[in-house]
């Protein structure tokens, strides 16, 4: 009798557990899809224009799920593009999916000054009298010889692959990602200014750049910067 009750046990547990993985395949199959609003610049993704010019912007184009939502799409940056100023503007393209997920696309506007036509490409050092001042200790650190290069994007503007001179990334040794990163603008009268930078490892950037210039005969860029709220760099690069 004990032997019956335990087998017929095993019958219960046997139909409850197959019960209770069809319940689980009912809920699967309670689903729905996700739709992500798909994006498309029109016109390029970076645009250079001479200072002075007009802009218009040519706008993106969205859909979701085949439908058009161009008319959803949040436009920021577009109205802060200044013709008439030298440097670099970023427009975003937003929207949201079905589910509220984000999507963004970003145009980069280059204002730029067909006038200057000295290109200040090239391999460059860092020379001797180059370095670092602790505002707080008086403490000067001198170094040099670290390569830096300059390269033109558009007549005028240039990327700079470290504008701290491989202080942090060859002298310290922390390695690529603490270079400063940035793009320097040069006048018709030789003055550098500096129009961004960036340090990935840190995600900051400099706090000021001053005494910017290039001398086109012994082709050298010289320049200072405050970083960090507690130092100076002085860069000489030839």
């Amino acid at each position: 009798m004990k032997k019956k009750i335990y087998l017929f046990g095993l019958v219960a547990l046997g139909m409850l557990a197959l019960s209770s993985c069809n319940d689980d395949n009912d809920e699967l199959t309670d689903s729905r899809l996700t739709y992500y609003a798909d994006l498309h610049l029109e016109g390029d993704e970076f645009m250079a224009i001479p200072v002075g010019s007009n802009f218009v912007d040519p706008g993106c184009t969205g859909t979701l799920a085949g439908e058009d939502i161009t008319n959803d799409i949040k436009i920021t940056g577009a109205d802060d593009v200044d013709p008439n100023t030298v440097g670099f503007y970023y427009i975003t393209y937003s929207a949201e999916g079905s589910d509220g997920y984000p999507a963004s696309v970003e145009r980069t506007v280059c204002v730029y000054d067909p006038s200057v036509t000295t290109d200040i490409s090239g391999d460059y050092t860092v020379q001797e009298g180059s370095f670092r001042y602790w505002f707080s200790s008086g403490a000067v650190v001198p170094f040099s010889g670290y390569p830096v290069s300059i390269e033109g994007i558009v007549p005028g503007i240039f990327s700079i692959s470290d504008m701290m001179g491989g202080y942090y990334d060859v002298r310290a040794g922390y390695g690529p990602r603490y270079d400063m990163t940035g793009y320097i603008q040069l006048t018709a009268d030789n003055e550098v200014l500096a129009l961004s930078g960036i340090v990935p490892g840190w995600g900051d950037s400099y706090d000021d750049f001053y005494d910017g210039s290039y001398d086109p005969e012994t082709k050298t860029v010289t320049y200072d910067m405050d970083y960090a709220g507690s130092m100076q760099f002085h860069i000489i690069l030839q």
